[in-house]
């Protein structure tokens, strides 16, 4: 039996910044309403016909945490990949991943689980490699959200929390059984999947405004339905249950906890689960301010920057947390 560790990291995100004071030029907002609700204060979105998609933009994160982790693309094994904006409605973009990096003809799984996607990547690649199965896992959480979005003042209680980019991580074998992904918990609650949805398809080759111009206008099942109050209640409640969990399975306290990394969903709910907890700015990682909510990459991306900071050395006790659409929800304890 073997633990697995989190052997490299990389992180990507356009060079579209898109503020506030932006957003306020194409709908009715501002810069005070959003920050008071998110605690966003920009964004980043593609720009159409840059070249930017989920897979590329996947595979961009993904060759920097390969150089980071010291291995070569030819030691991974298996490709994980989250995302609710896939380039194609089919195929999945871990496909698209093994083509543009050149990989071997290794195995690809499409993980869908929005918000949580990241810790349930994680999850399955931990199992992967303790089982002996693979050695070198690729995980990406990659979203092109913008492209999607309705950018008018109907959708703005959701378009203004939104980003695009992508994080990626190599989740190699580790011998020393006391470092090390701990544990992974995951669940879900179908009961509530419409209070945070997309109902119809978008995201393809098309911008999601050229579909409803062949349709009814008025069809708003093409735009992500979001019940905020509802979604905020359910999450602070959850994050709290996970996180807890994960310590109890491991027999650690609050205190042990070095740095804990939620889902980038809104600053207000990490502020929340930061003061129930009672732990200190140090001990909290929070990057929506600069790239709002970016799903499935809010995470490694998160994670990424922490790192690159200083903020997580080795021994340390990091915690990844995570809530969204589904609803679903999980976390992972990981021993630097």
């Amino acid at each position: 039996m073997y633990h697995s560790k989190i052997a490299g990291l990389g992180f990507y995100v356009p060079e579209n910044v898109v503020t506030n004071n932006d957003l306020s030029k194409i709908m009715e907002t501002n810069d005070e309403w959003i920050q008071e609700r998110t605690g966003i204060k920009e964004r980043r979105h593609v720009v159409r016909g840059d070249g930017d998609t989920t897979t590329s933009m996947g595979v961009k994160a993904a060759k920097i945490a390969i150089e980071r982790s010291g291995i070569s693309k030819d030691e991974v094994d298996f490709i994980i990949f989250a995302t609710l904006s896939p380039d194609y409605y089919f195929p999945g973009p871990g496909v698209l991943v093994q083509k543009e990096l050149g990989l071997r003809t290794v195995g690809a799984l499409d993980v869908r689980n929005q918000c949580s996607g990241f810790v349930y990547a994680l999850s399955i690649a931990d199992q992967y490699i303790k089982t002996g199965m693979y050695k070198n896992i690729l995980i990406i959480g990659s979203e092109l959200h913008s492209y999607g979005l309705d950018m008018t003042t109907r959708g703005r209680g959701v378009s203004v929390i939104f980003g695009d980019g992508a994080g990626a991580a190599i989740v190699s074998r580790e011998t020393d059984l006391t470092k090390g992904i701990l544990s992974t918990h995951l669940h879900s609650e179908g009961q509530h999947a419409e209070e945070l949805s997309l109902i119809a398809p978008g995201m393809g080759k098309r911008w999601v405004t050229d579909i409803i111009k062949d349709n009814d206008p008025n069809d708003e099942s093409y735009y992500p339905y979001m019940n905020g109050q509802f979604v905020f209640k359910n999450a602070v409640v959850r994050f709290s249950e996970v996180i807890n969990e994960g310590l109890m399975a491991n027999n650690l306290n609050v205190s042990d906890i070095k740095m804990l990394i939620p889902h980038q969903a809104n600053l207000r709910i990490s502020q929340f689960i930061q003061q129930k907890f009672k732990l200190t700015d140090d001990q909290v990682y929070n990057n929506i301010q600069n790239y709002g909510n970016t799903t499935a990459a809010s995470i490694p991306i998160a994670l990424t920057e922490a790192w690159e900071k200083g903020k997580i050395k080795s021994g340390d006790l990091v915690v990844l947390a995570a809530f969204g659409s589904g609803f679903t929800w999980g976390s992972a304890i990981i021993r630097w």
